[in-house]
């Protein structure tokens, strides 16, 4: 039987599974608002036979459910396609206009039958043309005497309301928002959606996105009301005078909406944004700073604000304010919500008053109090992430970020409160004002990041790993933003590139980052200069444009990522101008005798030789690299060569493998030793090359001899990498023949290692191997950059899940018998389905339960040597390639598998 999922990718993947039975289907994006010409369809076909492969589709668009339902595909009938394309297919009938709903479902042939139609699914299209938008943005583009620009950026939030008719019975209605920095919106005294922080920040002299809801529940006929709140966010910048040749600002918030009201005959009306709007600024929210935090004064409210009938005869009228200068584009990344919540493990009285709260866990979000207290009473929240060994917040490492959240009571007898445009990293809570011991029942921790689906599960016989992937997940969770952040707690939280290198890719197997990082590349793109730089930081709200391999080159991983793990072609085609004018940037300033002699960082926070070498030390040192430059710049040709053949431009793939071979010779003759090391042995010098296959033949075994006896004799088992060869450590070891040895450095529990941080207390990923000891002014305790390329190896290599072909298509199954490790139970959903490798190992016998999604095909490895018996439920389906280094070698369809191989 074979039942279908079925999903609308305005960009990319991915789909949970929908069976036929259900009625509706889980979007990923909310698929109000797309304003793609040709959105892109996705499929999961499920069934529980073996060895299913599509052999064609039909997807019926329909501009009704009544045509739709009658088979009718108005605006598409694709017919019976003949192809086995179950992702990535785009939308080929009639143009699509403004605001018009579509309903669509699909139907597939397959090797064991035909199924049924799938569930009906619907998409709506945003406003695709400028003269779609109300004429007028709102705003107040001046502060307030209760605000200060000149100092701390204290502004405060602005509240705008108007009031309209609908007098006939509504069909349906939108509501199309840009709130510039953030906002919120209600309709009738309810706030629309459950997003936080929104919209994505961008940098919004190049694009500014808007998002679309679905409002027709929110409207009634008669008197309606609509309000909305703006937050500061990324638009007016923090400490924006502090350093105003560095730190990007664009003004004062401002709105642009359109309510659209489509009646039952036929006829529309639209609530714009203009100048009969009224607001105010001398609302509850008294400043707003994504660092400083949020001061709350509920004396100050005004209830019934954003419903009908509120007297707003003392508001200010709304003014028609400049418009940004950035294109007005559709969000189609996910927005931010709470996504978790934490109740404190502990509160714990200091002196003066005051309380530690401990949340258990190193967090991102806020914290929601319920508090009593008289009128005017003020609540003081200070945040951090640690403490002292006296009790006390440990706020050194935050610089100058305040942290501090400030509640002013109003004096009923319970008021509950939580902060609308801040968020930030935090363990730990000061608590004072209050004039009673607080409850932690009284205390709720929120968790934010973007509403990306974890898409990947891992386990493992060894607790250390368990907790260091534990700790991978809160942290990477925590530093999604609607761009990828750094660190979340002290006063920088930017997108910095380097930091994502080849951390997203393992990123990819635990969330469905596809689309997130597809927005970022744009960011990337949008921030690129006329002469093809690229900075360091993208988007560029710290203008840094240091020119280096590293940093920038994070576009070319990125694609790569995102091309392999999700089969999205768009990607690397939307890229690839950017990605070689950069490239040709970097060559003609800085390339001499094919040596890239520019870098920036070198090996980014390399560990110091020993724990207390590092003692108070600032780890924001240079190292600049011309071996690295320039064996990155090796990498991206060939990657350059990949992209040119995907896009068809096999000039461009000619020229680039020419550079490429002149670039890998001239660095191993300059760099090359011939004892076996290039440069002056250091690790990642050697890495970098080997894993980049610019090493000739016959010196690979030499160079790898050095690495592993640096890892295994002169580092006694750990690593000795900074950010840039930490991305490539453990798939290097893996790859040439010691997975034992990437093991040992991944189970390490002493300096440096993942589980020293655990060992000193860390629930998420430090930005320094020496995070406990280093000088904190550079000491986030919730970084990622550190992960390099382990939850890729966790994944390929552990638990055998990795790509044969782009979005898993083809998939490899070869997971590594690592003594002291038992078994390993990991799941990825991937763009087609579930992925599941379950293993479990003794001395006599090796079981393992393979899961391969409908449309796929997979090779396994089995850890089996001649005279080994390998047995299976079913072994009919089954087909040996080959057996090689131990392993036998099986081709096998779709379907769930149970292996057994028995050791003689």
């Amino acid at each position: 039987m074979v039942l279908l999922g079925i999903l609308l990718l305005p960009f990319q993947k991915m789909v949970p599974q929908v069976s036929l039975q259900n009625t509706t289907c889980e979007m990923l994006v909310n698929p109000m608002g797309i304003d793609v010409m040709k959105p892109r369809f996705a499929w999961h076909i499920i069934s529980a036979e073996r060895n299913v492969m599509q052999t064609a589709y039909q997807i019926l668009v329909s501009s009704t459910p009544e045509k739709l339902n009658a088979n009718e595909g108005d605006l598409w009938d694709s017919g019976k396609i003949n192809e086995n394309a179950s992702i990535q297919v785009a939308y080929n009938g009639k143009e699509l206009t403004s605001r018009l709903r579509c309903y669509w479902k699909v139907k597939v042939w397959t090797n064991n039958g035909q199924s049924e139609w799938s569930a009906n699914n619907s998409f709506t299209m945003g406003l695709l043309y400028y003269k779609d938008w109300p004429k007028g943005w709102i705003g107040f583009d001046r502060a307030f005497p209760w605000d200060n620009t000149k100092t701390d950026s204290r502004l405060s939030a602005r509240y705008y309301r108007k009031e309209f008719q609908s007098a006939k019975q509504i069909k349906y209605a939108t509501a199309s928002i840009i709130g510039l920095g953030l906002y919120e919106l209600y309709i009738n005294g309810k706030k629309v959606g459950n997003d936080v922080l929104s919209p994505t920040p961008t940098d919004y002299t190049k694009n500014v996105k808007y998002n679309t809801y679905d409002v027709t529940e929110y409207i009634k006929s008669g008197k309606n009301a609509v309000g909305a709140i703006l937050g500061n966010g990324r638009f007016f910048a923090m400490r924006q005078n502090e350093k105003p040749y560095k730190i990007k600002t664009f003004g004062f918030p401002k709105m642009l909406m359109n309510i659209n009201i489509v009646y039952t005959d036929g006829t529309t009306a639209n609530i714009d944004t203009d100048d009969s709007w009224k607001g105010t600024t001398d609302g509850p929210i008294r400043t707003n700073n994504e660092y400083d935090g949020e001061e709350y004064d509920a004396t100050k409210e005004f209830p019934g604000w954003n419903s009908i009938g509120f007297d707003d005869s003392k508001w200010l009228k709304a003014e028609f304010v400049q418009e940004p200068s950035g294109v007005i584009e559709a969000q189609m990344n996910e927005n931010i919500k709470v996504m978790n919540t934490l109740k404190p493990i502990s509160i714990k009285k200091l002196s003066s008053g005051r309380f530690i709260l401990d949340m258990g866990q190193n967090m991102v979000g806020w914290l929601q109090i319920k508090v009593k207290g008289s009128k005017g009473k003020q609540i003081k929240l200070r945040f951090a992430e640690s403490l002292k060994e006296d009790g006390e917040l440990f706020t050194a490492n935050l610089r100058n970020a305040k942290c501090t959240d400030l509640y002013t009571l109003k004096g009923n007898e319970q008021e509950t409160w939580e902060p609308t445009f801040v968020y930030r990293g935090f363990r730990y809570v000061e608590l004072s004002g209050y004039s009673y011991q607080p409850s932690v029942n009284d205390l709720i921790g929120k968790m934010i990041y973007d509403n990306i689906k974890t898409v990947g599960t891992f386990e493992t016989s060894d607790a250390l790993t368990n907790q260091i992937f534990k700790n991978a997940w809160w942290g990477i969770a925590g530093n999604y933003k609607g761009i990828p952040i750094d660190c979340p707690q002290r006063n920088e939280r930017q997108p910095w590139l380097g930091d994502r290198g080849a951390v997203a890719f393992g990123e990819s197997f635990v969330f469905d980052n596809g689309r997130f990082y597809t927005k970022w590349l744009q960011d990337i793109r949008n921030s690129q200069k006329e002469d093809g730089a690229i900075p360091d930081v993208a988007p560029a709200f710290w203008r840094y444009y240091s020119d280096n391999m590293t940093w920038p080159g994070t576009m070319l991983l990125i694609t790569e990522m995102v091309y392999n793990q999700t089969g999205d072609v768009n990607v690397v085609k939307d890229n690839y101008p950017a990605m070689k004018k950069w490239l040709s940037y970097m060559k003609d300033r800085y390339m001499k005798d094919y040596i890239l002699t520019k870098d920036s960082y070198g090996d980014w926070c390399m560990p110091p030789v020993t724990i207390e070498a590092g003692r108070g030390k600032s780890a924001d040192k240079k190292y600049p690299s011309e071996l690295i430059s320039t064996a990155y710049y090796y990498h991206f040709t060939q990657l350059m060569i990949q992209f040119s053949k995907v896009t068809g431009k096999n000039g461009d793939a000619k020229e680039f493998e020419i550079l490429g071979n002149k670039i890998a010779a001239a660095f191993h003759q300059k760099y090359y030793n011939e004892k076996g090391y290039y440069a002056t042995n250091v690790l990642t010098d050697n890495i970098i090359p080997l894993y980049f296959k610019m090493v000739p033949e016959k010196q690979v075994d030499k160079v790898f001899k050095n690495i592993a006896y640096t890892v295994e004799v002169t580092n006694k088992g750990h690593l000795s990498n900074g950010l840039v060869g930490i991305q490539w450590l453990m798939r290097c070891l893996n790859d040439y023949g010691r997975p034992d040895l990437a093991y040992t450095v991944a189970t390490k529990k002493t300096y440096p290692s993942w589980g020293y941080m655990i060992e000193n207390g860390a629930t998420t990923i430090w930005e320094l191997w020496n995070g406990n000891t280093a000088d904190p002014k550079m000491n986030s305790q919730n970084h990622v950059m550190m992960l390099g390329d382990l939850l890729t190896w966790y994944y390929e290599n552990l638990a055998g899940i990795k790509a044969a072909s782009p979005g898993f298509k083809k998939i490899i199954m070869k997971p590594e018998m690592i003594v002291g490790l038992d078994y390993v139970n990991a799941s990825y959903q991937s763009a087609y389905g579930m992925i599941k490798s379950n293993w479990k190992k003794s001395t006599k016998q090796f079981n393992w339960a393979i899961t391969v999604p409908p449309n796929t095909t997979a090779v396994v490895y089995l850890p089996a040597n001649e005279g080994d018996v390998v047995a299976e439920q079913t072994i009919k389906d089954l087909k040996l390639i080959k057996n090689e280094n131990g392993r036998a070698v099986y081709e096998i369809g779709s379907g769930d598998y149970s292996f057994i191989v028995k050791k003689k």
